[in-house]
Formats: structure tokens, sequence, C-alpha cells
């Protein structure tokens, strides 16, 4: 697909959450138009982003249908409802939905309110995640170093290759946000991992190629790098508490 056929699609797209926010949202307030078909990066099946957000809902809700023809992904927010999702996101590491919003088309009626929350969201965006630190920090050292030393000594190569694919998120996730870069899940990952550092992300994908084929050796060396930055192997004195509520009376 060029550069021209993107760009129609993206329009197509466009006119089509228009209309989706005007006919399935009757009394929505605006709607961030998002997605790879937005960035002039989508495909055929590439679906449509929609955060729709009403002046006030009892609760949120996500739900998934087509629209002319396009998948939609939608997310159903007031201001009150965008704002915990957004901070949830910043606290997590992975911003999906500040991505959303800050890199949005905004449709509907009430433009300046959505151009104030689209703002708040490209300040977060820029910010950063907050540092490593604390218990899910250790958590994260500590499940990288369980995992990579299950791909330790001899193993059949469909073991090695779904030790692999479970370390895979883990370690990207200790790789960016130990950089202090944002994370992601899927395919945002390796994105991310490329635009952070190129030569790296080569890297960590040449030998999670090797691990996905049944040799974890390279794979294991990378993570084993990665760990000694943060002080090594992480299994003495990890502890985590159950909570206190983690109880049944029979």
């Amino acid at each position: 697909m060029d550069d021209i056929q993107k760009h129609i699609l993206a329009e197509r797209a466009l006119a089509a959450a228009r209309r989706c926010v005007a006919s399935r949202y009757a009394g929505a307030a605006f709607a961030y138009v998002a997605g790879s078909i937005m960035r002039g990066e989508g495909a055929v099946f590439s679906d449509i982003d929609l955060v729709v957000v009403f002046p006030s809902l009892q609760r949120a809700w996500r739900e998934s249908f087509s629209a002319d023809g396009f998948p939609v992904e939608a997310f159903v927010h007031d201001p009150q409802t965008l704002a915990h999702y957004l901070h949830q996101d910043a606290d997590s590491g992975y911003p999906i939905m500040v991505n959303m919003v800050a890199t949005g088309c905004v449709v509907g009626s009430d433009i300046d309110s959505a151009r104030v929350i689209q703002a708040k969201a490209a300040s977060m965006l820029a910010a950063g995640p907050k540092p490593l630190a604390g218990a899910d920090y250790d958590m994260l050292r500590y499940q990288v170093t369980d995992l990579a030393d299950d791909l330790r000594g001899a193993r059949p190569p469909e073991e090695v290759a779904a030790i692999a694919a479970l370390l895979y998120q883990k370690l990207a996730d200790l790789i960016l946000l130990g950089r202090g870069a944002w994370t992601g899940r899927g395919k945002w990952a390796p994105r991310l991992m490329t635009k952070l550092d190129a030569q790296l992300a080569a890297e960590f994908d040449a030998a999670f190629r090797l691990a996905a084929a049944g040799d974890g050796a390279r794979f294991l060396a990378f993570a084993d790098r990665e760990l000694a930055l943060h002080g090594g192997r992480y299994f003495e004195e990890f502890r985590q508490d159950a909570p206190l509520e983690a109880r049944r009376l029979e």
C-alpha cells in the first residue's frame, strides 16, 4: 500500500468514525480517533481506536464492533473515568490510552475540552514513565531471573521456545523501563525498542529468533547481561506478601 492509498484509507476511517460517534454515541461531547490507520501506517485489516467521551457516565466501558467495513475498538468514558485510566497507564509503564488520546484526531462538538485533555496526555507521554523502583521493580527482576534460569541447561526445543515466549515481554519491559522509556505489549515492544536503540533491538530480535527455534543460549546471555545492569540475578531474599484478605474460612 503506497502513501496515497494510506492517506485515502485514513480519510475513510476518519469519516467512518465521525458517523459512528454521531449515530452510536449520540450525546458524546467529543472523541479521539487513533490507531495505525490514522498514523498512515495502517493495513487493510487495521482497526480504528476510538476514545469516546461523554459529559457524564455511570461507568466506563469498552466494546468492539464493525463500522463501514472497519473493525472498531471503542473506549467509552467521561472526563473522570478517562483521567483514571490515563493515570493508571502512566503508572503501569504501558501508555496505551495516553498514546491514543495524545495522538488521536479530535472529532465532536466540544473541541476545546478535548484539546485540554489531549494536551495533558501529551505532557504525560513526553514526561516518560516513572523510575523503576519498589515492589514492581523487584517483581520484574525476579520474573526475568526465574524465566532466564529456566533456559539454563539442556531442554527440548519446544520447551525453550515456550520459555522464550514468556521471557520476551518481561525482558522487553526491563530493557525499556530500565532505560527510562515507555514499554509496550505485543507489536509495540519491538517498535519501542527499535526507537530507543536500533542495534540493541536487532540483537534482542536475533537472540529471540534463535530461542524460538529451540536454541536459547544467546537469549539467556542477553537476559543475563540485562540483569547485570540491575544488580544481577534476583532470587535470594525475594519476598512477596499475600493480601491480608487472602483467606477463606471453610
